[in-house]
């Protein structure tokens, strides 16, 4: 159990340096001029950190909810067994 919640600091470290990445400025206003190919690259980069942060915040709470005994599951409870299986 200890280990996991490490996992989830470590997780949420994770997110922090991500969420620096895509903060970064792509055109900082040096005399170095990007190419587009650089650009590109540069904007596809902060679109994967930004995918990622995303992914490993929804892991974190999947994870918390199974350390709390939690279920993700919507299904009220006034629901019967047949009217819940139906669609």
């Amino acid at each position: 159990m200890e280990l996991k919640l490490r996992i989830i600091e470590a997780g949420y470290k994770a997110v922090e340096e991500l969420i620096k990445v895509a903060e970064d400025k792509i055109i900082t206003g040096d005399d170095t001029d990007l190419t587009a190919d650089k650009l590109k690259n540069a904007a596809a980069t902060k679109r994967l950190a930004i995918e990622d942060a995303f992914q490993i915040l929804n892991r974190i709470e999947l994870e918390k909810e199974l350390i709390n005994g939690e279920s993700k599951t919507k299904e009220s409870s006034i629901k019967g067994f047949a009217e819940g299986r139906s669609r």
